[in-house]
């Protein structure tokens, strides 16, 4: 398979469906106008070329770079327009055991700061001017696309100008090297891959939990570079004491360091994202659009930049301006989707994940007081997140009426507006359950 073939799948993978599906979908690589250091894409008409090539291009030409091991400029052209301007290309070879490749749009720059992040970005930033010295490790964690792989990765970008060897990896793309290099008998590169980086930068670490061997492994490395003085950076989505099935002693190292969490952005935070986001993308929103976004859509950030694109296709493809009232039609049938998407199941399982008990516990009448607190969060998230109304909800959990949920909904309000380190919680779990994927 061509390298620009195999590129666009596996850019399907790293992109949500709908974005594939309304971009990516009919885009075609054109082997046959391509050079070596200029690969050549096709698509339909002059709007999607334009669209494609600004939001797509570096993460086209990022993936060929990982693919193919150098550095190519990537054109997006129309059926019929063979034309192409002259460009200059470093040809230059990528070392792949020197360092892996990064966003090139995640700098700290482009990172939006607001109270919810202000010490995770301080931090980071610090980490990015004195490596190794400064927070090490620096174990950074929060909810789904909160900005912990931004950060991560701004590092990574900063530390890439000083000609710092980076090598970015999830934890399973950690694991998954792991196991090729033990089946084939070929530790010994492993080893080498990891332990001469400069900064190793490993996100999604959650899922490092009960894979014991793995964890050995792991302890191994970050010993070798932290008694080197090389910059380890961590990512998860909880803090480390509540990574079950982690070792004491990798937990122990995980603390040696600074542990800093992101939190879900309060509303101002999310009004500076998209107006951030949309300045970056050259779309205009008037005031009281983005005042109506950052107050109907949830703290995904990535959802929100999702958003604002779908909102500007639409603009383009319409030929209508991004008024209120055009927003509001335009995700109305999004937000009631997204509704119907997310079960009172969905809702249970992840609590019961986040607080390690049982889902069958939450749906019983038990009385413990953390299976109440549990069973609230899961009636005040149903409320929210699903079109279920309180009967329904009653029912559900099998309670007298609508009155015991409206009670029960009180109650939890009441002890959110109290506890902060509630509130918080809530919010995190709330954007794990807005990133299931329905159910086909």
């Amino acid at each position: 398979m061509d390298i620009g073939v195999t590129v666009l799948e596996n850019l399907k993978k790293e992109i949500s469906e709908n974005e594939f599906n309304r971009y990516i979908k009919h885009l075609k690589y054109d082997k046959s106008s391509s050079r070596a250091d200029v690969y050549i894409f096709i698509t339909n008409n002059i709007l999607s070329a334009k669209w494609i090539s600004s939001r797509y291009s570096d993460k086209i030409a990022h993936l060929i770079e990982v693919e193919a091991g150098i550095k190519v400029d990537v054109i997006i052209n129309t059926k019929g327009n063979s034309s192409s301007k002259k460009v200059v290309i470093n040809n230059k070879k990528v070392t792949k055991n020197e360092s892996t490749l990064l966003n090139p749009t995640f700098t700290f720059s482009s990172f939006v700061v607001g109270e919810s992040n202000k010490l995770a970005y301080s931090v980071s930033d610090a980490v990015s001017k004195q490596p190794g010295e400064l927070y090490n490790p620096l174990f950074i964690y929060g909810g789904v696309g909160l900005g912990k792989t931004h950060l991560m990765q701004a590092i990574g970008n900063e530390l890439t100008k000083e000609g710092k060897s980076i090598i970015y990896n999830t934890f399973e793309q950690f694991m998954n090297r792991y196991t090729a290099n033990l089946r084939t008998k070929t530790m010994d590169r492993f080893r080498d891959y990891y332990r001469k980086c400069d900064v190793l930068l490993i996100d999604d670490i959650q899922f490092i939990s009960r894979k014991e061997q793995t964890q050995d492994e792991f302890f191994h490395t970050f010993n070798e570079l932290h008694s080197l003085k090389k910059q380890i950076v961590i990512a998860s989505d909880r803090a480390p004491k509540k990574i079950a099935g982690l070792v004491d002693r990798l937990k122990s190292r995980f603390e040696w360091g600074m542990l800093v969490s992101i939190n879900p952005p309060e509303l101002e935070t999310k009004i500076a994202i998209i107006k951030k986001k949309s300045q970056l993308d050259g779309i205009r929103l008037e005031d009281e659009v983005i005042n109506y976004l950052a107050s109907k859509l949830g703290n995904n950030i990535r959802e929100l930049e999702g958003t604002i694109i779908k909102l500007n296709a639409m603009s383009s493809l319409l030929r209508q301006k991004i008024t209120l009232e055009f927003t509001k039609n335009a995700i109305n049938d999004y937000l009631n989707e997204k509704k119907e998407s997310i079960s009172i199941d969905d809702i249970i399982d992840t609590v019961a994940s986040e607080l390690n008990i049982k889902p069958a516990d939450i749906r019983s009448k038990k009385r413990a007081k953390k299976i109440v607190e549990a069973r609230r969060m899961c009636i005040y998230l149903a409320r929210n997140l699903t079109p279920n109304s309180m009967p329904q909800i009653a029912v559900y959990f099998g309670m007298k009426d609508h009155s015991a949920i409206s009670h029960a909904m009180k109650k939890i309000e009441q002890i959110i507006e109290a506890d902060e380190n509630l509130k918080v919680l809530i919010e995190e779990i709330q954007g794990k359950i807005e990133t299931i994927k329905p159910k086909i």
